[in-house]
């Protein structure tokens, strides 16, 4: 028999890209429904401003965010951090991450930061975290991989339902469960990926897509980006650094014009390692500094920090080369056709509607 909940009011604020966050949002949405909580749901890249509704110690808020590079995205965190402190209210956080099935085993993502920094930050402004809770939904980052099939994304959904399930019936009920402590362990290892991703990596893979000739200009991309990183810039799709790689506009492209340029990040691949490195090498070996900075860990990470904006530096000059360069028939061919993601076994990903 399950317990009767503790909480009159629940309000979910999400971010999703392609509706994983969102589908979880929203099955502990129908579980409060069920139990008699009123509930809301928040989109927050709908917000202009937070309006907090009036709270109590009967009032529970969650954040539902996937993870992006071992984070929670920029988008969730800047909420967060302007999110206002409130007295007597409790929290939870769920994070999707990148979830795959082999066979009939579920092979769970890691979260990094997805989880902790958040909980730092709400601990920080006075609210108890009762819940913490990773769910492995599909893996939807097709910049790198092909959709996940269909029949697999169903099992992996039915597995996750029951699991947001179980954690909503025992938060509601006044318990505290804290499954993201499990993967702690492996999280703390991949920490410093997730902090080089967010100060580099998202910038260089915000360059990675393009739009190809079957573009037709619909500006439907340019109107769901949740960050406004799209813009048309001579009569095309053109992403800036502001992109956090949510995916939403690869997936919802009606005319799958949308490719990640594989071939251009090859090139910029070979770009860094044969001429970019070697000359900074070069200059720093001239400047009579190359043995400071090899006898100091300090130095090697402003050496770290100094390549890294050369390299997006470069990127940038080059994306806009590349984006001028689509206009022509013939080299938006090459670069389409050296795109994995232009072959029909490059299955987009979109999340079941609920």
């Amino acid at each position: 028999m399950d317990s009767k909940p503790i909480y009159q009011k629940l309000i979910i604020y999400y971010f999703s890209g392609t509706g994983n966050a969102k589908n979880a949002a929203q099955w502990m949405i129908k579980e409060a429904q069920e139990q008699g909580i009123n509930s809301q749901l928040v989109n927050i890249d709908q917000l202009t401003h937070v309006d907090i509704p009036e709270t109590s110690k009967a009032t529970l808020i969650g954040f539902c965010a996937p993870t992006h590079g071992f984070n929670m995205p920029p988008i969730a965190l800047k909420f967060i951090w302007k999110f206002p402190r409130l007295k007597n209210v409790d929290v939870f956080i769920l994070n999707t991450r990148a979830g795959l099935k082999l066979s009939k085993l579920f092979v769970p993502g890691l979260s990094g930061l997805a989880q902790f920094f958040p909980a730092i930050l709400l601990i920080a402004k006075g609210f108890s975290i009762i819940g913490m809770q990773p769910l492995d939904l599909p893996s939807n980052w097709i910049l790198i991989h092909p959709g996940v099939k269909q029949k697999v994304v169903d099992s992996i959904y039915q597995r996750c339902q029951d699991i947001v399930i179980r954690f909503a019936k025992s938060i509601f009920s006044g318990k505290r469960k804290y499954q993201a402590f499990w993967s702690f362990p492996i999280d703390i290892l991949v920490i410093p990926l997730a902090i080089a991703y967010y100060f580099i990596g998202r910038f260089f893979i915000a360059k990675t897509l393009i739009a190809t000739d079957a573009c037709n200009h619909c500006g439907k991309c340019v109107e769901a980006c949740p960050v406004q990183a799209i813009s048309m810039g001579h009569g095309s799709p053109f992403w800036s650094f502001n992109c956090e790689s949510c995916m939403r506009c690869i997936n919802i492209c009606p005319q799958r014009a949308i490719e990640t340029a594989h071939g251009y990040v090859l090139i910029l691949y070979l770009l860094s390692y044969f001429l970019i490195a070697p000359a900074l090498l070069y200059l720093l070996k001239w400047m009579g500094l190359w043995e400071w900075i090899q006898a100091s860990l300090f130095l090697e990470n402003m050496y770290f920090l100094l390549y890294s904006a050369v390299y997006l530096i470069i990127v940038l000059i080059t994306y806009r080369i590349l984006h001028y360069a689509m206009r022509f028939k013939l080299f938006n061919r090459m670069i389409r056709y050296t795109s994995l993601s232009s072959y029909s076994f490059w299955r987009r990903y979109k999340a079941p509607k609920q």
